[in-house]
């Protein structure tokens, strides 16, 4: 069985899930949008590498943002998930090679170099993981951030959690993010298309 990595207090935690902060979303009409970053694996997955596309069709609300919020406030990680279910596909995330999953919630948010762009969705669970129905189902969110940097895109960096699942710390009151595995996937190499 493997063992769930923590990552941390809340602080990075919805940085990545970006639920926790407020601002509009600059690009919230432009168009279609691609972005292709390299993925290293960190802790026990320490050399391995992938490519990942993400492509953003349309960015969402702050109305979203605070009907995650509530959901999680309402019912945790369990209504969190039937909110991001129902959501319309705001674009898709693929690993190389895959056709990947569809984009619930992206946002993005200028920074004094470029942006942050934050993406959560509902991680596909496969037949078989459902079927034996191990801890693996509880990580059943993925996360990644984006700091894309305008002027240089060498200086962009980002992180991706592909089994995540999102609680409160009973002793501290913060919400904080588990990653089922090794912990996230550092990305970096970033192109955009638009």
């Amino acid at each position: 069985m493997r063992r769930a990595g923590r990552i941390g207090v809340m602080v990075g935690l919805l940085a990545a899930a970006g639920l926790g902060f407020g601002g509009a979303s600059a690009y919230a009409q432009r168009k279609s949008e691609t972005i292709q970053a390299t993925a290293w694996g960190q802790q026990r997955l320490a050399g391995k590498i992938f490519n990942l596309t993400i492509i953003i069709d349309s960015y969402s609300t702050a109305d979203d943002q605070k009907m995650l919020l509530d959901a999680f406030q309402k019912g945790g990680q369990v209504q969190l998930v039937r909110v991001l279910e129902k959501m319309k596909s705001k674009g898709r995330v693929a690993l190389t090679g895959t056709l990947g999953a569809t984009i619930a919630y992206v946002r993005s948010f200028p920074t004094e170099t470029g942006r942050r762009v934050r993406i959560l969705t509902q991680r596909p669970i496969r037949f078989a993981e459902a079927f034996h129905g191990g801890r693996s189902t509880e990580y059943d969110v993925t996360a990644i951030e984006l700091n894309l940097d305008r002027t240089d895109s060498s200086k962009s960096t980002g992180g991706l959690i592909i089994a995540a699942e999102i609680r409160v710390d009973k002793r501290t009151g913060q919400m904080v993010i588990e990653s089922y595995g090794s912990g996230p996937w550092r990305l970096a190499n970033f192109k955009e298309w638009k």
